[in-house]
């Protein structure tokens, strides 16, 4: 495998890109061996399968809390919905163990006390009061892996605000860095195997930072990946701004869309047209009922709340437009003055099984603040009732019972009643 290493010399500079490999000779590079990965989300259970993968010699523990989750690991079965990590777990050979014991019963030995790299993957819901992502999960793991172990080298891959890990290296140590994720909730495995790019975030500790960026690159199928070395306030902020540029992309076309809508206009000629200019791109632009999901809400709020006291008005605007999407899509609903509507799924994307902070949801909201009657199709939930409304998980009674479907997302089992389904999914809707 080539390795394409970038890094700035020295680290606390900007980032000069170059093709040469200067990193520390192979022999002076930590070993990474005794893996230990906190948080069994898509995050964490991808970086688990991903860095147990036979040739790269290395043991991974994975460590949860739900038991529920580490029953089925132990199953080799996932508890997510992600082809990749279910197909790893079951047929190829893995050097992973799932564990929600942080002690050893046999002999009260720590999981984090002989580990070469512990890796955190805890959530960080967004905290409406504090205006912050909730970071106590993360502080808390830290405080946990240092109890055992003072020295072990810290990697935090869950999503944190600009300026997070320096805030930790002075309240705990220097070696703690961050490497942000760029997956996608129902392709975490793949996104990893198949990275876009690998960024270490590091102060002054080259040997770790480039052992972590070999040791990402020989667990992927990419031939070459660009690879970046910089500052950790700088890699938190790729992570954020990263994703802010998606969810500009999405308002940007689905604004494009609503006006389309309410001028009868094409609205897949006018993205087709529009994305044949190279420097747009014929890709991420499918109309949905607006951005949702784990990370890109609360990643633009994150950000919104890291431009205080700083002239800006794109981020704030892509959260209003996200919002102002949402209420048009309602309006357009209600407008179709429907008896029963029907919800076909609740997740934002085809066949995902999460649906944390769908937009769909905030549909839903505005139409029963309206007096609709609403009925939900969602295989995802186990009960009768779900927000207030009625949930029909019989395909064909759902089907029958509404007058109007709506699915953010189309799907083939929707093709013969097609005539009363609502849906912007242009590319897919056919």
């Amino acid at each position: 495998m080539t390795d394409k290493i970038i890094h700035p010399a020295p680290l606390d500079n900007a980032t000069n890109i170059t093709s040469n490999d200067t990193s520390p000779n192979h022999d002076t590079l930590p070993s990474l061996t005794n893996i230990v990965v906190i948080g069994a989300g898509y995050v964490g259970l991808s970086n688990a399968v991903l860095l147990a993968q036979k040739h790269l010699n290395t043991q991974v523990t994975l460590f949860d809390i739900d038991q529920n989750k580490i029953e089925l690991l132990q199953q080799n079965k996932s508890p997510l919905q992600d082809t990749e990590i279910c197909d790893y777990l079951a047929n190829k050979p893995l050097n992973l163990t799932a564990t929600s014991q942080s002690e050893s019963v046999i002999d009260n030995q720590g999981i984090y006390q002989n580990s070469d790299l512990v890796i955190i993957a805890t959530p960080t819901n967004y905290d409406v009061a504090s205006g912050k992502f909730d970071t106590s999960s993360v502080e808390a793991s830290i405080a946990a892996v240092r109890e055992q172990n003072a020295i072990v080298p810290i990697v935090i891959k869950s999503t944190i605000p600009i300026g997070f890990t320096d805030s930790m290296r002075q309240q705990f140590d220097s070696q703690i860095l961050f490497m942000p994720e760029f997956l996608r909730e129902g392709q975490a495995l793949y996104d990893n195997l198949y990275p876009s790019r690998i960024i270490v975030g590091a102060t002054k500790q080259q040997a770790l930072a480039t052992a972590l960026m070999r040791l990402y690159q020989q667990a992927s199928l990419t031939p070459e990946v660009a690879t970046l070395m910089m500052p950790p306030t700088e890699a938190e902020a790729v992570k954020l701004f990263a994703n802010s540029y998606l969810a500009t992309r999405i308002a940007f076309f689905n604004e494009l869309d609503s006006f389309a809508e309410k001028h009868e206009l094409n609205s897949q000629s006018i993205i087709t047209g529009v994305g044949l200019d190279p420097r747009i791109g014929q890709h991420y632009n499918n109309p949905s009922f607006g951005y949702g999901g784990y990370c890109l809400p609360k990643d633009t709020q994150q950000l919104k709340a890291n431009y205080a006291g700083i002239p800006a008005n794109l981020i704030h605007a892509v959260v209003d437009a996200n919002n102002t999407r949402k209420r048009f899509i309602a309006r357009q609903i209600i407008d179709k003055n429907p008896n029963q509507v029907g919800i076909y799924r609740l997740s934002m994307k085809k066949d995902a099984d999460n649906f944390r902070d769908s937009a769909v949801l905030d549909v839903i909201n505005t139409l029963k603040q309206h007096g609709m009657s609403i009925t939900i199709y969602e295989p995802a939930l186990d009960t009768d009732s779900f927000e207030g409304c009625q949930v029909i998980n019989e395909l064909d009674r759902f089907k029958q019972q509404n007058d109007l479907i709506v699915a953010n997302r189309w799907h083939d089992e929707l093709s013969d009643v097609k005539a009363k389904v609502y849906s912007r999914d242009v590319f897919g809707y056919s």
